[in-house]
């Protein structure tokens, strides 16, 4: 039994990391649009503080479990590397930006609903993944759900120019985060989950950097700003992406992607109490769905 039941439990561990990721992930949304009422700030500042302040604890972290394998990539895979870094780069600008515009509940639901499907056409041309009946059947039950939860109040004002940037800003960070998805599931086969998130955290901080100083670099937050900004970086940036990379080594790009739906879901419930960001009479049964989603594919992961 121990050749059957081993896969099954790694299988169902990186089910767990991508879900626990995902979660941490969903506290993002609120720190952002706090640090926006503390200070006059940018998503490019955000971005980059939040990429520079995880790298260093990452790599650290990667050197003494690896030593000098931590930056062992072989040539055909360090274009692949860099670009997963200026994919993290560019999906959390795009998201931060669009939270700026529409709000934490409206950006997380658009980009997370829109991410499923965009992995898994780029999985399909890029890797020839085929996606089978359970998965396809999550897939489903996922962006049906994230559908009903984006059923706004009645007051909302869904054509104004705000929204329409904002949800232009969250569809480009879904694709930044679809190709990033995919990438990394490539990857996370040969290298150490400390390797490609470190590098990649480091490479996304090089090219954050001088756009952020182009566009105006703030430095100057109250005591409060810059406790949530090390948190940021810390928690859900590392903690959250080491994770993420750990489950990955086990689990196909569009599951992960399926599971990391728990995002929006945290994140709604966290605007909600927060914010009084509200839910339309879809929330409840679109929640349900969501984690009926993650329901099938625990059952099917072996």
């Amino acid at each position: 039994m121990q050749p059957l039941t081993s896969p099954r439990a790694a299988a169902r561990r990186g089910l767990l990391s991508i879900a626990l990721a995902a979660v941490l992930w969903g506290t993002i949304g609120v720190t952002t649009k706090l640090l926006y009422e503390l200070a006059a700030t940018n998503p490019l500042s955000i971005g980059f503080f939040r990429l520079g302040l995880a790298a260093p604890l990452v790599t650290a972290a990667a050197w003494a479990h690896l030593g000098r394998h931590t930056f062992a990539i072989a040539p055909r895979d360090l274009l692949r590397v860099m670009l997963v870094g200026a994919m993290l780069a560019f999906y959390q600008v795009c998201y931060f930006a669009a939270i700026a515009q529409t709000g934490v509940i409206l950006a997380t639901l658009v980009t997370l609903c829109t991410a499923p499907v965009l992995v898994g056409v780029i999985g399909i041309a890029l890797t020839r993944e085929r996606l089978p009946r359970t998965t396809l059947l999550a897939l489903g039950s996922a962006l049906s759900g994230t559908a009903l939860l984006m059923v706004g109040p009645p007051e909302a004002a869904p054509h104004s120019t705000a929204t329409v940037a904002g949800v232009v800003l969250a569809l480009g960070s879904a694709t930044g985060y679809a190709v990033m998805a995919v990438l990394s599931r490539a990857l996370a086969a040969r290298y150490h989950p400390l390797q490609v998130t470190g590098l990649g955290f480091v490479a996304g901080a090089a090219l954050l950097l001088p756009l952020a100083l182009a566009g105006g670099l703030v430095i100057r937050y109250p005591p409060q700003g810059w406790l949530l900004l090390v948190g940021l970086g810390l928690i859900p940036t590392a903690a959250g992406h080491l994770l993420f990379q750990s489950g990955m080594r086990t689990t196909p790009a569009t599951a992960a992607s399926i599971l990391t739906l728990m995002e929006p879901l945290t994140a709604t419930i966290l605007a909600w109490i927060l914010f009084g960001e509200r839910l339309g009479p879809g929330g409840l049964p679109g929640a349900l769905l969501l984690l009926g989603a993650l329901a099938v594919l625990y059952r099917g992961a072996a």
